[in-house]
Order: structure tokens, then sequence, then C-alpha cells
């Protein structure tokens, strides 16, 4: 798997989430609980489970962490406090602080500080750490292949109980002109050119202290 840019950050955080040596092990007769999909609620349930007695599986096709880890809590916060520094910076004279006129930010070094960040806390997702847990950790797609068995990478996996926690994708909208316009999701890891406010996005996500980009008027780089 190939989380791009492939700098050593990156490589660190796939060596965690989803390790290329990682041999699946065998299934372990009946699982008290098999759960699909390694993200926040995943994680959380697998670990609460292992440690209450309970033999847990867990499956996950991608990354280990999900959206949060990967793209959604842990890159955002870091980008946001780059943008508050920025703004610090800017405002600094009015607490008697004289900094140069011009401050600029560097976009892609901003980008690398969090991947490093990112790829630090990696571990505590990481799948060695689960499966010291005393969780069988499973890398591949799940499929049900009835009430109580789900297949994973040629393996059968029964069980008595099964959370489903896949979570969500962004989804295109039914805008005419969008698919040939260009859009960015969560997933996309690059300033945008400009901002423009659309029906139904939240106007203190875009014009509060929370939105990164709201100060990023002298970023340069892409």
């Amino acid at each position: 798997m190939k989380v791009l840019p492939q700098d050593q950050h990156n490589q660190i955080l796939v060596s965690n989430l989803s390790p290329p040596e990682w041999i699946n092990p065998e299934p372990a007769g009946r699982y008290n609980l098999v759960v699909v999909g390694a993200g926040t609620a995943g994680l959380v349930t697998a670990a609460g489970a292992a440690g209450l007695g309970a033999k847990v599986a867990l499956v996950e096709k991608h990354l280990l962490g999900g959206d949060c880890l990967n793209y959604g809590c842990v890159p955002s916060k870091a980008v946001i406090r780059s943008s508050r520094c920025a703004e610090d910076i800017r405002t600094a004279e009015s607490f008697g602080v004289r900094v140069p006129e011009l401050i600029t930010v560097d976009f892609p070094a901003v980008m690398e500080r969090m991947r490093r960040l990112r790829s630090r806390l990696s571990f505590h997702d990481s799948a060695n750490r689960f499966r010291d847990l005393g969780v069988d950790v499973f890398l591949g797609e799940a499929r049900f292949t009835g009430r109580d068995s789900l297949e994973t990478g040629g393996k059968t996996l029964y069980f008595s109980k099964a959370v489903i926690a896949t979570g969500a994708r962004a989804v295109e909208l039914p805008i005419e002109g969008l698919r040939e316009a260009g859009y960015l999701t969560c997933s996309h890891r690059r300033r945008p050119a400009r901002l423009r406010a659309c029906p139904g996005i939240s106007k203190t996500w875009l014009q509060g202290d929370y939105h990164p980009f709201r100060r990023s008027s002298s970023w340069k780089g892409g």
C-alpha cells in the first residue's frame, strides 16, 4: 500500500498501519466478536472487548486508524495549529511585540510537520500493538458469508457477534458541472487556491477559528 508522498514519515505510517510483511493469523475457532473496520470506533471496540477477556478478530482493508488518524482529526489539528501560529505572529504588535510586516508560511513544510506528527501517533493504532493486546488482526476486505461467518483473505472467521464499523466516505453531489470543475474532499492533501461557500456548508467551519485556510493569504507552496 502506498501513501503519497512516500517520504520517511509516510513509510513509518504504512509500516505501522498496514505492514507490507504482515501475515494474517490462522482463525482461532469461534470468536466472541469480529469487528469490521479499524477506525476509531472499531479500534476502541476491539481493544475494550479483548481487555474484558473476549476472543476478538479485527478486519481492515486499508489503514488502521481510519479517518481520524489518517485524514481527519490528527492532520486537521496539525494544520490548524500552524495557521494559529501564523495569526499570532501577525497580531503580535497588539501585544507589544514587533515583527517584520511580511509573514509567509511554507505550506509544504506545514504538511511535512503534519506527516511527522501523524507517523509518531500511528504506533498507538498499529497492527502490532493490537496483536499484543490480544486481538487477531486481519488485513484485507471482509465479506459476510453467513449469519455467523465472514471471509477475508481466503480465510473464514466464525463469530458469535459482529460489529460493522466501516465508517463512511465523501460522495459526489449531484451538481451540474461539479465533476468537470473538480472538487476536493477530506482525503485530498493540497492547499486550495481559493475557497467559496456553498449551500449546506457550515458558516462556522468557513469563517471560524477552526478553519486553517482562513488565515492563509500569505501562505506559499501547494
